[in-house]
This record gives structure tokens, sequence and C-alpha cells, in this order.
């Protein structure tokens, strides 16, 4: 059976972290690979239901009663296995989408001002999110020295601080560009009609002979 990549999140999440609900799940996926996997948090409890029927995963205790009842899962020896297989064959790429970007590349259609706000506001996320991992990093060190798995958890983590700090520093640049006074200029001029220039050229006029007369 083919399984979505929600399924393999939780696999790897029960992988290092047994016994937990799908609520648990959730919370360890936002405190772990949230910075960097976003997850729809809908799949979770009908994924369970499928990897619990399929023998991946089985329920090892329930706690709480009525409303307040809580079904725990933990990783069993085929669901594992199969956490491994799917480590094992070449990670896909997901086509990126980024609005930021996309409005500053069409940012000459609009007053300079505008792209400049939004490299501020690029600005004030990335460093936020910045102080987040680093408070990650610290708390990291601290309680989970010693765990096999922190040198790989340390990796994606430093991966993440490493992209964040690019990108300030790149935003550092941007604004530089986009306060010179060619920038100024050229969001100051008419809009020019890229597409209808690039696909409908102009022609050279040529002259045409007359035609001779009797």
């Amino acid at each position: 059976m083919k399984y979505n990549q929600t399924a393999y999140l939780i696999l790897g999440i029960l992988s290092f972290h047994p016994r937990q609900s799908g609520y648990h799940i959730r919370k360890t996926v936002e405190t772990t690979v949230g910075f960097f996997w976003g997850e729809s948090y809908g799949q979770i409890y009908p994924t369970l239901k499928s990897l619990s029927a399929d023998g991946l995963i089985a329920p090892t205790e329930v706690t709480g009663t009525g409303k307040k009842r809580t079904q725990r899962f933990s990783l069993t020896a085929p669901g594992y296995a199969r956490l491994q297989e799917w480590l094992a064959t070449p990670y896909r790429e997901d086509p990126p989408r980024d609005e930021f970007l996309l409005k500053l590349f069409f940012g000459r259609e609009s007053a300079p001002e505008i792209s400049i706000a939004h490299v501020k506001q690029y600005q004030e996320r990335l460093r936020s999110l910045l102080a987040v991992l680093e408070d990650l990093e610290r708390l990291g060190r601290l309680h989970n020295q010693g765990n096999p798995g922190m040198p790989f958890w340390m990796l994606t983590l430093s991966y993440g601080m490493g992209q964040l700090r690019a990108g300030l520093a790149w935003s550092e640049s941007a604004m530089a560009v986009l306060t010179s006074q060619e920038a100024l200029q050229a969001c100051s001029q008419p809009p020019a009609p890229f597409a209808e220039q690039v696909l409908h050229p102009e022609k050279p006029q040529t002259d045409v002979p007359e035609e001779p007369q009797d």
C-alpha cells in the first residue's frame, strides 16, 4: 500500500517518542520538525487509523473517559521496517511557492515603498524565527545530551538557522537596491508592456520601392 507523507511523519515521530496520541503527535511536530515541515493536522487522525489497521502502529493504552478518552500508539516492527524503507528512497523535490518573492518580482509595478515594506516584514519574520531556533538549540543541548538522535536533530536545526541568517544577509543588500536612486527612478516611470515587447516586438520599417508607372 502506498502511504502519504503524513504517514511517514507519524512513523518517524513514534520511532523516538512512543506511546503518543494524535494530540501529542501534533504537539511534537510543532516543537521538532515544525520549522521546516508544514503538516495538515486534519490528516493525522485518519492516518493513525489507517496505520493501525495495517499493523504499522499499535494501540498501547487508553487514558481518560468520555470526551477526554485518549488512545496512544507505538511503532510496530513492520512499521519500523516501513520507515527504514522510506528513508532509503530518494527524496522528492516539491515545487517552491513564495508569495514574498512573487510580489518582489513584480515590484516594478508598484511604488518603491511597498517593496521596501515587504522586505522589512520579511526581516522581522526571519529575526523572530531565528530567535526561536536559537532557543531550541540551547534547550536541545541542555536536555538531550547523549540522545543518539541528537546529531541529526542538530543538523536540521543548523540548516534552518543557516538559511535564516543567509536570508537576513540578502535582505540587507535588497534594501540597498530598493532604496537606490536607480530603483526609485524605475518605479517612477510608466509601466512598460514587457510581455507585449517580448511576444510582439516592433519590426523595423523598411522602404518599399514604388512600382514603375507606365
